[in-house]
């Protein structure tokens, strides 16, 4: 596919995606308070969302605002968020992440890239997730759905599995205005049909959009 034929087949997809799952919603829950939404994107790091969502209850009770984490005992940080494994690491970032938002930045999460990623454990994908949710900047929110599920629809190579890369080819691919429902939906889409070791492709809505779909398909030459 060239350019112009992988943008049509990608806007296919987020309206196909957009009636599938027309409430898209953030997997975490983060009651509509952006610091939360930062400590929590931290923690989701190599852990599920739901996993997060029940530790996070704990967590914000004993520190319920961006203060109370700045000035937290980090030992006892580290003891809320041990279940989400790497625990150490992120509590220190967690808690130094919001001491920088509230002494360098007025207790305002940034709304810039560059300032995002000066804070620690944010990377491009959680600052593409705070822009996108926070101030509907957009932003593409390259996890491990996005990357599999892009790449199974033929929007890159498959096997390249680089976030950066999957970021930039589909922010040309998909508006602005929908890149951060698109990726919500994506996830959605993930956990439901299309699955990192046994995707239902029988069952997808989207598998005449979907080159892995279509390459099963298509009979092997003998």
């Amino acid at each position: 596919m060239n350019k112009k034929q992988k943008k049509e087949r990608a806007q296919k997809v987020a309206e196909a995606l957009r009636v599938i799952y027309p409430e898209s919603v953030c997997a975490l829950e983060y009651e509509g308070e952006p610091w939360k939404l930062m400590v929590m994107a931290r923690l989701s790091a190599q852990c599920t969302d739901a996993r997060v969502n029940i530790v996070s209850r704990s967590l914000f009770e004993r520190f319920p605002t961006l203060d109370a984490m700045a000035d937290g005992e980090l030992s006892e940080i580290e003891e809320l968020v041990r279940p989400c494994g790497l625990y150490r690491t992120k509590a220190e970032s967690i808690k130094t992440a919001c001491i920088i938002v509230r002494d360098k930045f007025g207790g305002r999460i940034p709304d810039n890239m560059d300032d995002l990623l000066s804070l620690p454990g944010v990377g491009r994908k959680i600052a593409n997730l705070l822009l996108g949710d926070i101030y509907g900047k957009g932003g593409i929110v390259a996890d491990t759905h996005c990357i599999r599920i892009c790449g199974r629809l033929g929007m890159y190579p498959a096997e390249q599995k680089d976030p950066l890369k999957t970021e930039k080819i589909m922010s040309e691919l998909i508006d602005v205005s929908e890149q951060s429902d698109f990726c919500h939906r994506i996830v959605q889409f993930g956990r439901d049909v299309c699955t990192a070791r046994s995707p239902k492709c029988s069952e997808c809505p989207i598998s005449q959009l979907c080159e892995y779909s279509l390459s099963a398909k298509t009979p092997k030459n003998k």
